[in-house]
C-alpha cells in the first residue's frame, strides 16, 4: 500500500472517530447496572448451589470485560467528548475492572505508538522474543520466556499477576498525576474488599468477586493475546516500521459470534482500533463493513485463534511465528551443520 492510500485510508476512518453522549450513557446502562445484578445473583446463589453461584459469576465475568473496554475507550478520549467525564468514568471502572486508569493509558498510548516496532517492545506489550535473540540468549533467559509464554502461566497466573503486582505499582518516574491516581484506585480497592468481607462475608470475597475478577482477566488477556499473535502479523524494525502496516496488518479482525461482539465490545475489530484509536467501540464494526481496505485484514475466528497458543517466537526472516518445537529443530540442524564443518576431513593412509 503506497504512502498516499495509507493517508486516504486513515482519512476514510476518522469520521466514526466521534462519540455519541446517548449512545454512550446507553451502553453504560445495558453494561454497569447487569454487572451488578449478577454479582448479587451470584452472591445470593450461594446459599442454593455453589455451581449455581459460579454461572451468574461467569456472566459477571463477561460483563467486567465489557466494561473493561468502556474503561478503554475513556483511556483514549474516545467514550465521552468531555476529557473530564473520560477521567472520572475512566477511574471508576478503573475500581471495577482494577486497573490504574492513568498509568494503564500511559501505556497503552505507548503499545499503540509502538505496536510491530521490533526496536519498541517492552511497555504495553506481550513479550515477544525472535528466533534470533532466543538463539543468542542464555539458559536462565530462555528459561523465562519459555515460562512465561507458557499457556498455564500466562493465562493461569497472568491474571493474579496483573490485579496484584502490574496494575498496583507505579514506575519510578510516574508523574503526580499519574502516581495519585494509582494510589486513589488501590484505596478504592482495598475499601471495596473490606466492605464485602465485613457485610456480606469471606463467602462473598472467595466464591463471587475473586472468581468474578480471575475470569475476567483470563478473558482479557486472551484477547489482547491472540489481536496481535498471528501467522503473519507484522513486524519490523524501527526503520522499516509503517504505523498503517503496523495496524492493518499487524492486528487482526476477530471474527466472534454477535453475542460475544457485543460482549466484548467490539475490540475484535482491533485493526480498526488501532489504525484509529479515537473510534469508540461502538463505531468499529461500521468503520470496518463502509471501509473496504479494511476487511483485508487477516481474520481469525474461534477455532482459528486457538492456533495462535503454539506462536511462540517471531521468525524476522519468514516473517512470521514459530513454536518452541520448530525452534528446537532449527538448533539442532545448525548444531550438526556446524560440528559437521568442525569435523577434520577423512584422510586415507597408503
Amino acid at each position: 500500500m503506497s504512502k498516499q492510500k495509507q493517508a486516504q485510508l486513515r482519512k476514510d476512518v476518522m469520521p466514526y472517530a466521534t462519540s455519541k453522549t446517548k449512545t454512550s450513557l446507553i451502553q453504560l446502562l445495558n453494561t454497569i447496572p447487569p454487572f451488578f445484578i449478577l454479582w448479587l445473583l451470584a452472591y445470593q446463589s450461594l446459599s442454593f448451589s455453589i455451581w449455581l453461584s459460579l454461572l451468574f459469576s461467569i456472566g459477571a465475568a463477561g460483563f467486567m470485560v465489557r466494561m473493561f473496554i468502556i474503561f478503554h475507550d475513556c483511556a483514549h478520549q474516545s467514550f465521552f467528548k468531555n476529557p473530564k467525564l473520560n477521567r472520572v468514568l475512566g477511574t471508576i471502572t478503573g475500581v471495577i475492572t482494577h486497573f490504574a486508569f492513568e498509568k494503564w493509558k500511559r501505556e497503552h498510548a505507548i503499545h499503540h505508538a509502538t505496536s510491530g516496532n521490533l526496536d519498541q517492545r517492552g511497555i504495553g506489550d506481550i513479550w515477544i522474543m525472535t528466533a534470533a535473540e532466543y538463539e543468542n540468549a542464555g539458559k536462565w533467559e530462555r528459561l523465562q520466556y519459555r515460562l512465561y509464554r507458557n499457556p498455564l502461566i500466562m493465562f493461569g497466573l497472568g491474571p493474579l499477576s496483573l490485579f496484584l503486582y502490574s496494575n498496583r505499582f507505579n514506575r519510578k518516574a510516574a508523574k503526580k498525576k499519574e502516581r495519585r491516581n494509582t494510589y486513589l484506585i488501590n484505596v478504592l480497592l482495598v475499601l471495596l474488599y473490606a466492605l464485602i468481607t465485613f457485610t456480606l462475608g469471606w463467602q462473598a470475597l472467595v466464591f463471587v468477586q475473586l472468581p468474578i475478577v480471575y475470569i475476567a482477566g483470563v478473558l482479557g488477556i486472551w484477547l489482547f493475546y491472540v489481536q496481535h499473535q498471528f501467522e503473519d502479523s507484522y513486524f519490523e524494525n524501527e526503520s522499516e516500521w509503517d504505523y498503517v502496516k503496523a495496524a492493518v496488518d499487524g492486528s487482526s479482525y476477530y471474527k466472534l459470534p454477535k453475542w460475544l461482539e457485543w460482549m466484548t465490545g467490539s475490540i475484535g475489530y482491533h485493526h480498526v482500533h488501532h489504525l484509529a484509536p479515537k473510534v469508540p467501540n461502538y463505531h468499529l464494526e461500521q468503520a470496518h463493513r463502509e471501509t473496504p481496505p479494511l476487511q483485508k485484514a487477516t481474520t481469525i475466528t474461534l477455532k482459528t485463534s486457538l492456533e495462535s497458543i503454539k506462536f511462540r517466537l517471531y521468525d524476522e526472516d519468514q516473517k512470521t511465528f514459530i513454536s518452541f518445537r520448530e525452534m528446537k529443530k532449527r538448533l539442532k540442524q545448525k548444531q550438526s551443520h556446524s560440528l559437521s564443518a568442525a569435523k577434520p576431513p577423512h584422510t586415507i593412509r597408503s
